[in-house]
């Protein structure tokens, strides 16, 4: 099995379903918060985040809590016979050793796999897992807010549509009252933000050599996996980026021309929520 070529089918046919229903299949599932694994309380990452949440999302699970089968075992507990794992993935690097002694050693990149379980499929954990889901203490809209002014990003209001401007560095925006919610305002604020990171003086951030023709809708891609990270991690449940429905197809097509792509935009989208995230908590 090449776990590439399986992970971004998965995507793809995430997307594809996505096409068919109007909109991105995570954003559900994003409400509930960012994947965490229910014994470290550590978060899930890149390209994990997203097959978490459409797993949670088609199958309807009321947690983004995960643990391995050894996990839940150590616990106590048991995985239900029958019950199908997630696949995930993390990047490992493998030590080539050379036969000279004048070469350096060398390393080069590993996708290995592991599998995960809901906590929904897993009998016998303590009651303060497998407790409802419960939505965060805080205002996220007000939240959101404090992510805008602590990026010290130039934030305009009053145009048609919204976009960044590498040129001027600056993040052009319609009149929040022209969204069709509070919600979707943010959303879209996240999304040009994380535009706003690739700037040469933050993340620096380019792709045309490698995408050509096809940057400008993987970058977009990049903005939107961004915003949706952020947008989970807030718990906006109801968050859509406004607009974006039109790059679907021509991430697809990236995504089935470069098996790896979806790895560096999920990559790269982490990078960015994590820089933005990063002056909100005053790091």
């Amino acid at each position: 099995m090449c776990i590439r070529d399986t992970i971004t089918g998965k995507i793809i046919s995430i997307m594809e379903a996505g096409i068919a229903k109007g909109a991105s299949r995570w954003v559900p599932s994003a409400g509930q918060g960012m994947p965490r694994n229910a014994k470290t309380g550590q978060p899930y990452r890149g390209i994990n985040v997203l097959l978490l949440w459409s797993e949670a999302a088609e199958r309807h699970y009321s947690s983004n809590l995960w643990l391995t089968y050894r996990q839940a075992e150590g616990m106590g507990a048991q995985v239900r016979r029958g019950e199908k794992s997630t696949l995930c993935v993390f990047f490992d690097k493998i030590k080539k050793e050379s036969d000279e002694e004048q070469d350096q050693d060398k390393f080069y990149p590993m996708v290995k796999a592991f599998f995960l379980f809901n906590v929904a499929q897993i009998d016998g954990l303590p009651d303060s897992i497998t407790a409802p889901f419960e939505t965060h203490n805080f205002n996220a809209v007000a939240e959101a807010e404090q992510i805008l002014i602590d990026s010290r990003a130039d934030i305009r209001h009053g145009f048609d549509g919204a976009l960044y401007m590498p040129s001027k560095d600056q993040i052009l925006l319609p009149l929040r009252e022209r969204f069709t919610s509070a919600q979707n305002y943010y959303a879209t604020a996240l999304h040009e933000l994380t535009h706003w990171t690739g700037h040469e003086s933050r993340l620096n951030r380019q792709f045309g050599k490698r995408f050509g023709d096809d940057a400008y809708a993987f970058e977009e891609l990049v903005a939107e996996l961004g915003a949706a990270f952020m947008v989970g991690q807030l718990g906006m449940v109801d968050a859509t980026i406004e607009n974006h429905a039109a790059y679907v197809d021509s991430w697809v097509k990236v995504l089935k021309n470069d098996k790896q792509a979806i790895f560096t935009a999920a990559s790269q989208a982490s990078r960015a929520s994590d820089f933005i995230l990063s002056a909100r908590k005053g790091a």
